[in-house]
């Protein structure tokens, strides 16, 4: 019989290999680069001594090409389950000292087996991405293997959380992995994403263009909105990957995770009576109100520097999570525009999935004109918002601070699209359009023929404002439920969240819906 003791040294040099990836002239070579390795990244990401991995002694199967003479345990990629913040992830690591982090069919295996176990458990599955793309020595295999975690990323989809990381080159076909899943985390300088690389860009256009502006972290968090969240350090990314779970619940049966405040269930906040401006043209920032509002003033903005015109991210009311959609008054007057109808319905469509209550603060003044907006679809992406807000059964408390004009008051959570609890400020205009352009439309012969057409303008702007440029005609019928005092809107919106925690709400039994995409 064996000697137990030789079956053991033998499996500790066994493990110490495969903890050393591509050994440690490579490991060197990716701290040259500023970059941590794939089992640093987990020590970082997940709590001290938690995880346990998974397929460690995995390697390839290929023979063409001299890759028999080249095979490394886990095959380029760490895979895994471990805990933040004491709960359940699963979690997965390209090691870019493997060849090149690139994908091979054991490789897609080790990942797809634990997006299985993440959607079999019912927990949120991590990807940290390092890699140079399909593994070409397995041909198409590795795209077959591309194929298999792009299902599994749909049919999780809703399902449980899906974070990516990308943290060092994704490109090609592998974009769509992280496309699939709910927020993108990057890093400047580390960073890449896109489908076709700078050479190929210059040989089929002609255009001369960076890695860093072709697909670089501030790229995809400022001019596509394909980023989510955009950071200068690993280490600092890592970290705000721990802050987001901590919003969110392990799967779409959970409840998110309340936790414990000092902050007063009742403060009122006096510096919300000073915020709106005395014109209703002057811009302010919806951040002032949202800081106010939530526990602490702690506010995880999502896709912070895509279409500023609109906020989102998450906060917590009373210890209890929720999702906030705010127009933003300092950015384009808070109008609704083609990336921002985009970036807040797949926000609240999250939101929805996952049992995350939505906060909604309103001051809009409609949807942007311009040609570039109507051939870009304005239509049908503005429709995405709408639909996103219809069909959305969490629990909808929606505040309006100043501006609600025409369709955007429509679309932005209103009663009318069964939103549970409506509240205005004082200062709220709800109408049809601004005074102007309705005495524009409503009384143009008139002006016309008045000599002094200036004053008359103005009086005529002065009665409309008087008649419909507040919140009570609203009110009176029922669409509005009540127009509060700006210093009790914490209190009021924890206490609407108390009464609808039992919310119980059905869409009609289909396949699913047909959203406007």
């Amino acid at each position: 019989m064996p000697n137990p003791r030789k079956l053991l040294e033998e499996l500790h040099q066994r493990q110490a290999r495969a903890e050393q990836g591509g050994g440690p002239d490579r490991i060197a070579q990716q701290h040259k680069k500023g970059k941590l390795t794939a089992r640093e990244r987990l020590d970082l990401l997940l709590d001290e001594g938690s995880f346990v991995e998974l397929d460690r002694f995995v390697t390839h199967r290929s023979t063409d090409f001299g890759l028999d003479q080249q095979v490394f345990a886990g095959d380029g990629v760490v895979t895994g389950s471990g805990r933040i913040d004491g709960r359940p992830v699963y979690v997965f690591s390209q090691d870019f000292t493997v060849f090149g982090g690139s994908l091979s069919e054991a490789h897609a295996e080790k990942i797809c087996k634990i997006m299985d176990l993440a959607l079999k458990t019912g927990a949120p599955v991590i990807g940290l991405n390092d890699s140079g793309g399909a593994r070409i020595q397995e041909g198409v295999a590795s795209l077959g293997g591309y194929a298999d975690i792009f299902l599994r990323n749909t049919l999780g989809s809703g399902v449980i959380p899906q974070i990516s990381v990308v943290l060092g080159p994704c490109a090609g076909g592998a974009v769509y992995s992280p496309a699939i899943t709910d927020f993108i985390f990057m890093v400047r300088g580390v960073s890449y994403m896109f489908v076709t690389g700078p050479s190929v860009v210059k040989t089929v256009t002609h255009e001369e263009v960076s890695f860093d502006h072709l697909g670089g972290a501030d790229t995809h968090g400022a001019t596509s909105g394909v980023a989510h969240f955009v950071h200068d350090t690993e280490p600092e990314c890592l970290q705000a990957v721990r802050e987001l779970l901590g919003f969110l619940p392990l799967n779409n049966l959970d409840p998110p995770p309340e936790r414990l405040t000092t902050d007063p269930l009742d403060r009122r906040d006096e510096a919300l009576l000073n915020l709106i401006p005395e014109s209703p043209n002057k811009p302010y920032d919806m951040h002032g109100v949202i800081g106010r509002v939530l526990d602490d003033g702690a506010f995880l903005e999502v896709q912070s520097g895509y279409a500023e015109n609109i906020v989102v991210g998450f906060g917590r009311l009373g210890g209890q999570p929720v999702g906030i959609v705010a127009n933003q008054p300092a950015v384009l007057a808070g109008v609704l525009d083609i990336n921002g109808s985009l970036k807040a319905a797949r926000f609240i469509r999250f939101c929805d999935c996952f049992n995350v209550p939505l906060v909604t603060f309103v001051d809009v003044p409609g949807f942007l004109p311009g040609i570039a907006q109507e051939h870009g679809g304005i239509i049908k992406h503005g429709a995405k918002l709408l639909y996103a807000y219809c069909e959305a059964t969490v629990p909808k408390l929606t505040v309006i601070t100043r501006k609600a004009y025409g369709g955007a008051y429509d679309v932005m959570s209103s009663k009318h699209i069964r939103g549970d609890v409506n509240l205005a400020w004082p200062s709220a205009e709800i109408a049809v359009m601004g005074p102007k352009g309705a005495v524009e439309i409503l009384f143009k012969e008139e002006i016309a023929r008045d000599k002094d057409s200036a004053a008359a303008t103005d009086r005529l702007i002065e009665e409309y404002t008087e008649k419909f440029a507040h919140p009570y005609t609203a009110a009176a019928r029922g669409y509005i439920d009540d127009v509060i005092d700006p210093r009790d809107t914490r209190p009021r919106l924890i206490e609407a969240l108390r009464l609808l925690r039992g919310k119980r709400d059905r869409n009609p039994p289909k396949k699913h819906g047909n959203i406007p995409l």
